[in-house]
């Protein structure tokens, strides 16, 4: 049996395609269908598919986004691209990034149903070539994951006399810088531990080698060798990110994953483990990644001083937009700078905290001049009485909060003001390509922060509202008759006439030709 997904937003498409391959592989293939890559993105993490029909232009994530998330995914599912646009750039990214065929919609019956045997073919190939020693592969696929959680264990708990040389010969590694990741799975239920597992070994051993570990209650650490001649930090960073990014799509959107530095004595890697813990204990509760180099490293007097200076910044926009769990994280991070800076001398702790949490109580002023809080003035008497830095903590983001409070209080509106903003943005800039990125960047909040809040705030999610935003905006525009529609496209987001067409359909159920029609017809 050879599980198929077909993937189209129009419905036709996906009831003509099963009707041509239930008819001619009766009993050999088993139909998955989905109306969007999101939603074929869910089925392939779930099902083992082996054979997929993708189209190009689809609202969200578009064909060729998940194409490469796919391949990523399962690199063996055979993908063909169905499109009813004949372009060669849209041709040459999916086959580079491993689709089997493009073809151009209407597609001949024929051609389908060669195109299914000929990727039956394909797998039963692959299944040829795959060596006949079933027994030692599940020996392998048994012990390999041992030992590397074991190398793990001995990379945290390791001592003076802690002997890595075996199990860097056991996995091939010689000559090799590292660094290390630490992984956040929330809210992890017992039943679906070894599920991730299984397919978070899969995505990263994708990307090239690593030594993965075993849940330490809802974490994972992982090892990433770097060979010496390799730039190690953007080798780094590049990895992690695109990691960051499919396991998000993948498994869930509030991964958490911290990252350490790169070291190359791997008798640090206790230290260097605790260092991607604590960037880990740096990123939004909301899921995210942090690198120790960007908020941890040792600075010089001057560099601390722009650290300190720029996150004050972020931290106020934060409280005017009254996001308090964003201010709660950047809070705890800018009071883990000043306590690690400044260890060694109690006094300027001290000063530093008090300048610290006055430059809140004026920045609120400067909104609500008549603020007051009877809690700012016991300052002083904590700072005298502990140098205890979870007290501390405590006192502060509790003021912090309060202050995100009065001025959510002031604006006298439901509406969160990040979204607010969001939505303004989205209403000036609708003729350009926005992105769910775009606008978090713009916002100055994650992306999986802000998909969150969308669908808490607005109700809808954020593909679904800019799609009926732009096409809102488009029927207004329509009834200005000097504007040509292709103008109108444009204007409203959408570069392919084609295309615009059929979503304006899709949502008013004529196109926008016909709609003008209309409404000439009635004035």
């Amino acid at each position: 049996m050879y599980n198929i997904l077909l993937t189209d937003d129009e419905q036709i498409v996906i009831d003509t395609l099963t009707v041509i391959l239930n008819r001619n592989f009766a009993g050999k293939v088993k139909i998955f269908s989905a109306l969007s890559g999101t939603k074929a993105l869910e089925i392939v993490r779930t099902q083992k598919i082996d054979i997929v029909f993708m189209d190009i232009h689809m609202p969200g994530i578009n064909g060729i986004e998940t194409t490469s998330l796919i391949k990523q995914i399962n690199p063996n599912s055979i993908i063909t691209i169905l499109s009813a646009y004949d372009e060669f750039q849209y041709a040459q990214d999916a086959l580079n990034l491993g689709a089997y065929k493009y073809l151009t919609k209407p597609v001949n019956r024929n051609l389908i149903i060669q195109t299914v045997e000929n990727a039956i073919q394909i797998i039963e190939t692959r299944k040829k070539n795959v060596p006949n020693n079933s027994e030692l592969t599940k020996k392998l696929n048994f012990a390999s994951p041992m030992v590397e959680s074991d190398f793990i264990y001995a990379c945290i708990f390791c001592n003076a006399t802690t002997d890595f040389s075996t199990y860097l010969d056991y996995f091939k590694i010689t000559g090799c810088n590292f660094f290390m990741a630490c992984i956040e799975f929330p809210n992890l239920e017992q039943e679906n531990r070894y599920n991730i597992y299984a397919r978070l070994r899969e995505i990263v051993l994708s990307k090239g080698q690593a030594i993965i570990g075993s849940f330490m209650i809802n974490r994972i650490g992982i090892f990433f060798p770097v060979k010496k001649y390799l730039d190690a930090k953007s080798v780094m960073r590049n990895l992690l990110q695109d990691l960051h990014k499919i396991l998000s799509t993948t498994i869930t959107a509030k991964i958490r994953i911290g990252v350490s530095q790169v070291e190359s004595k791997v008798e640090k890697a206790s230290a260097v483990y605790n260092n991607a813990l604590t960037a880990l204990n740096a990123t939004l509760l909301d899921g995210g990644i942090c690198f120790y180099d960007d908020y941890f490293a040792k600075s010089t007097d001057e560099e601390f001083e722009k650290k300190l200076k720029k996150l004050l910044t972020t931290i106020l926009n934060r409280i005017k937009l009254c996001d308090a769990p964003s201010v709660k994280q950047l809070v705890s991070e800018y009071l883990n700078l000043i306590f690690d800076f400044y260890a060694q001398d109690e006094t300027l702790l001290k000063n530093n905290l008090s300048e610290f949490i006055f430059s809140i109580l004026f920045f609120v002023k400067q909104i609500i001049p008549d603020y007051s809080n009877d809690g700012f003035n016991k300052v002083f008497e904590i700072l005298s009485c502990t140098q205890d830095k979870s007290v501390i903590e405590e006192f502060v983001i509790a003021r912090c909060v309060e202050c995100v409070s009065a001025i959510s209080n002031m604006n006298g509106t439901k509406t969160n003001p990040i979204i607010q903003k969001a939505l303004t943005y989205l209403e000036e800039n609708l003729s350009k390509d926005i992105s769910l990125e775009t606008l978090a960047n713009y916002l100055d909040v994650s992306s999986f922060y802000l998909s969150k809040l969308f669908k808490e705030e607005v109700g809808t999610n954020y593909s679904l509202y800019l799609t009926n935003l732009r096409l809102e905006k488009a029927k207004k525009l329509l009834q200005d008759n000097s504007l040509i529609i292709k103008e109108v496209a444009s204007m409203v987001g959408y570069n392919d006439q084609n295309y615009f067409s059929k979503m304006f359909k899709n949502s008013f159920g004529m196109t926008p030709k016909e709609f003008r029609g209309s409404e000439v017809s009635e004035s």
